[in-house]
């Protein structure tokens, strides 16, 4: 072999494997660039319909067009819903003994055990923490000052864990007005209701509405014991008589009316009372059993209608008074306990799904003939969402705790009124 001629065959190798290689680049970056085109020609297909496809074939797939995707979108909740979701939301976060205090509207001395409370301190706040009541309802003896009241509503409601009903009897007149009569706090004032009615003006009835729920909402309360819905139709009553707007059930229920209508725009809870109507009764039920003689046509002619006619206008709460109808119930249940009158008449009848609250359960008209706590439980049997004032509070709450537990009452039960209050919690108490 001659010198050189090994070195020009490796020179010549090197030349045809470089080529080589060269040509493999060139083949494979071809073969990526045809990979991708018909890729984007693949996309391209399923994004465009085909070349003479009608109009209904693309809008058969709603992957294909805007208005198809919006179909498929949840729709909005109404504020309704909204609502709902939220109260189940505080209920399935609520424990047992919580939901059952809830349904009690007390006195701050009941809380606390004082003589007669006109501050919310430390001791209200361990109170309210460990017995979280419903509401909470003042008198002439809570109220000093507006200074005063004003920081006892603002604690009340501050220590509570869950939204705080704080109530008053606030009628209007001399007879049943706990701020306007303090006389320590200056606010309007008006006559008796009677005299109001007298004017046969429905706008008088708003005005006292609307005046007394603002100062009301101004000092901190949400929800006044009025209007008094019940017809003055005998002259021998005691306890109702000029509180009334009147004798006559027309005039009564526009009264009413407007006095629910301008005092819930002051955003502060409208309470009918005394159903199925006080007005007739020669008793007191303060002292004892009041009853009613009149048949179910005669309390639809007469006493039911002003009741109808608030819960038209909206009203939140309907007081079940202490009065006995022995024509509807056969015995002298009052109406407070008796399902035939909560259920059957306010609720089934009239169409009342609000928040019924019971009169005071110290009166002599219970606590004379019933078991003070007893009568607790016969009242959220008989349909009946609040109960105000037990004669023992701590007492009353353990029965119907006690009730639950051994299913006299079913949980679903305490959720039906828990429901109605804190719809009502919700709209009227600001967080």
């Amino acid at each position: 072999m001659k010198p050189g001629r090994g070195n020009k065959s490796k020179k010549k190798y090197l030349i045809w494997l470089t080529v080589l290689l060269l040509l493999i680049v060139l083949l494979a970056g071809g073969y990526y660039v045809f990979r991708e085109n018909q890729n984007r020609t693949g996309e391209k297909e399923t994004k465009e319909p085909a070349e003479g496809a009608s109009d209904e074939q693309q809008d058969d797939n709603p992957g294909n067009n805007p208005a198809g995707q919006e179909a498929e979108k949840e729709p909005e909740l109404t504020e309704e819903e909204k609502l709902e979701l939220e109260i189940d939301k505080i209920l399935k976060d609520m424990s047992l003994e919580d939901k059952v205090c809830q349904l009690f509207f007390v006195r701050p001395e009941a809380l606390t055990g004082v003589d007669t409370a006109t501050q919310a301190g430390d001791m209200t706040k361990e109170a309210l923490d460990s017995y979280p009541v419903g509401g909470v309802v003042l008198f002439s003896e809570n109220i000093q000052n507006e200074d005063q009241l004003r920081t006892m509503l603002a604690n009340l409601q501050s220590y509570s864990k869950y939204p705080l009903f704080t109530g008053v009897d606030e009628e209007g007149g001399p007879l049943v007005a706990r701020v306007a009569n303090s006389g320590t706090i200056q606010v309007p004032t008006f006559p008796n209701m009677q005299e109001i009615g007298s004017t046969l003006e429905p706008e008088k009835a708003y005005e006292v509405g609307n005046t007394i729920g603002g100062y009301l909402k101004q000092l901190g309360f949400n929800v006044d014991f009025a209007p008094v819905a019940d017809v003055a139709v005998n002259p021998e009553n005691q306890v109702i008589g000029a509180r009334s707007f009147g004798n006559d059930s027309n005039l009564v229920s526009q009264m009413v009316v407007r006095e629910v209508e301008g005092m819930q725009e002051q955003n502060v809870s409208a309470v009918l009372k005394h159903f199925p109507g006080h007005g007739d009764t020669i008793e007191d039920s303060h002292e004892q059993a009041a009853i009613s003689n009149k048949t179910i046509e005669e309390l639809r002619e007469t006493e039911f209608l002003p009741f109808q006619a608030g819960i038209q206008a909206g009203a939140d709460m309907v007081m079940a008074g202490h009065i006995s109808v022995p024509s509807i119930t056969g015995d002298n249940t009052p109406a407070s306990l008796s399902e035939q009158i909560i259920t059957g008449c306010l609720r089934n009848e009239l169409g009342y799904d609000g928040i019924v609250i019971t009169d005071s359960m110290s009166m002599g008209a219970i606590v004379n003939y019933y078991d003070p706590a007893g009568s607790a439980v016969m009242v959220i049997q008989a349909g009946g969402d609040m109960i105000l004032m037990p004669q023992d509070f701590l007492a009353a709450r353990q029965a119907v705790l006690d009730a639950v537990n051994n299913h006299t009452i079913t949980e679903e039960r305490l959720d039906e009124s828990l429901r109605r209050i804190y719809r009502k919690k919700l709209e009227r108490i600001e967080g």
